[in-house]
C-alpha cells in the first residue's frame, strides 16, 4: 500500500455534535463518490492500493481509495466503529459474514453454514454496516481500476485482521492507528 497527498475534504461536523448513523455515514460517501473531480484527482498506483484521508461528517473518518486490478483487502473488521462505503469508479466484490463474532478471547472459530454474503458494487452502489461487521472487499477486474469512498464513526480505534480457510476464521492481528502511520 501507498500513501498519496492529500485532497481537498469536506467540511468536518462540529465536535460537539453526535455522533452520525449509519445512514448519515452512508448519504455522506454517496456524495462524495458522486464527486467526479475529487475522484478524479486521487493518484493511481499500478501495483498498490492509494489512499487519502477525509474530513468525515460530524468527526468521522473517511476515505478516498483506489484499488489496483487484483486488490483486495484481506478479512477484517472495523471494531467497535459503524461504517458505510460506496464504489465511486469501477466495481468491488465485497464478501462478509452474517453473524456476529465475540469480539475477545478467541483465536480460532469455526462458522455455520450459509453465514457467507457476497455483494457486487459498481459505481454509485454501497452500503452501510454496524459495529463488528467482518468482511473482505476486493477488485477482482484484471485491468481497471476501482475507486470508493469509505466513513467510519467513531474513527477507528482499530482492526482486527483474519485468515480464513473454508469454515475456519482465524484472528491474526489486531492493528491500531498508530500502525497506519
Amino acid at each position: 500500500m501507498s500513501a498519496s497527498p492529500a485532497l481537498p475534504s469536506s467540511p468536518a461536523g462540529s465536535p460537539s455534535a453526535p455522533g452520525p448513523s449509519q445512514a448519515e455515514l452512508l448519504d455522506f460517501v454517496r456524495h462524495v463518490a458522486a464527486d467526479a473531480e475529487l475522484v478524479a484527482a486521487l493518484p493511481l498506483d499500478p501495483e498498490g492500493r492509494t489512499w487519502v484521508r477525509l474530513d468525515g461528517p460530524a468527526n468521522s473518518e473517511a476515505w478516498l481509495i483506489g484499488w489496483p486490478p487484483g486488490a483486495g483487502t484481506g478479512w477484517h473488521d472495523h471494531g467497535e466503529s459503524l461504517g458505510a462505503f460506496v464504489t465511486a469508479a469501477g466495481e468491488l466484490r465485497e464478501n462478509s459474514l452474517a453473524v456476529r463474532l465475540p469480539t475477545d478471547g478467541w483465536k480460532t472459530l469455526e462458522l455455520n453454514d450459509g453465514v457467507d454474503r457476497e455483494r457486487r458494487l459498481t459505481a454509485g452502489e454501497g452500503r452501510a454496516f454496524g459495529r463488528h461487521h467482518v468482511h473482505e472487499v476486493l477488485n477482482e477486474s484484471p485491468d481497471r481500476h476501482a475507486v470508493s469512498v469509505h466513513a467510519y464513526y467513531p474513527p477507528l480505534p482499530l482492526m482486527r485482521r483474519y485468515g480464513r480457510s473454508g469454515r475456519t476464521l482465524r484472528l491474526e492481528q489486531v492493528e491500531r492507528p498508530a500502525d497506519w502511520q
